[in-house]
């Protein structure tokens, strides 16, 4: 049995553009039952707001099949034993995460974190409140290290930018929980139940997706409809030194593909 991690932006849709063969794809797991967990860095929107952005493309999946770097990030700091307060840089699928798992948002100083997303109100006032918590003692954390995004206009900065300004600033490296960190690869492949080897990490980001499962130990597919595309890839995999298992046209082309390989 094979299992399937799958990306979100660039994989699925571009903002509020659905990319082709997306819901096919969707529909063509469902049907063979195979095991699947949508895995986004994206840290803005809960599961069910992910599930209903999906919906609007004919992407009909259940808000369990979706994987935040948000949750991703509540359920590490849970893991941890220096404390429960935060100060939270970010939208609101990460405060709903945090709420949801008992952490203090109240603002305390100093805080026993500063824990950062994608912020798209992010202001020169949030950076000087951020960079003194962390001069004041308080553990980074970081969702995802994405410096661009794509979108319906094209590429736009991401948490991975933010997080540039503050490091440079602080002088302190986050603890980074979203692709291509160990860390929610972990978390996603334990809530497969599959061993490593038997999941594919499907995405368009070398850096991030590919990165991220060569890592693990999983099979990785590339498609070129985000961050990669047919004019870039070269690029793209020789700047991240990794080099996925399948190099697809989109997700019609990996089902094809996978399915030469055996797969169905």
């Amino acid at each position: 049995m094979n299992g399937f991690l799958i990306d979100l932006d660039g994989t699925l849709y571009r903002g509020h553009e659905p990319i082709p063969h997306a819901a096919a794809f969707i529909q063509w797991l469902q049907q063979h039952q195979l095991p699947y967990l949508l895995v986004t860095n994206n840290s803005s929107r809960t599961p069910a707001q992910v599930a209903e952005h999906l919906l609007a493309f004919g992407i009909e999946v259940p808000e369990a099949a979706v994987y935040t770097s948000s949750q991703a990030a509540a359920k590490y700091l849970t893991e941890q034993s220096r404390g429960r307060s935060v100060h939270m840089v970010g939208e609101a699928g990460l405060r709903i995460a945090l709420e949801a798992s008992g952490f203090d948002m109240e603002e305390t100083t100093p805080p026993d974190y500063v824990v950062q997303g994608i912020d798209r109100s992010f202001t020169y006032a949030k950076l000087t409140e951020a960079v003194r918590h962390l001069k004041a003692g308080a553990t980074y954390v970081l969702t995802n290290p994405d410096r661009m995004l794509p979108s319906d206009g094209g590429l736009m900065p991401g948490a991975g930018s933010l997080a540039a300004s503050i490091t440079a600033a602080s002088g302190v490296e986050p603890v980074v929980i979203g692709k291509p960190s160990p860390i929610i690869m972990a978390y996603a492949i334990e809530r497969l139940g599959l061993p490593a080897a038997d999941v594919w990490v499907i995405g368009d980001n070398v850096h991030t997706d590919i990165r991220g499962g060569v890592v693990s130990g999983c099979r990785t597919a590339l498609v070129l409809t985000g961050v990669a595309t047919p004019e870039n890839v070269h690029e793209q995999m020789a700047s991240a030194g990794v080099t996925p298992d399948l190099v697809c046209d989109d997700l019609a082309h990996f089902i094809a593909q996978f399915s030469r390989l055996g797969g169905i």
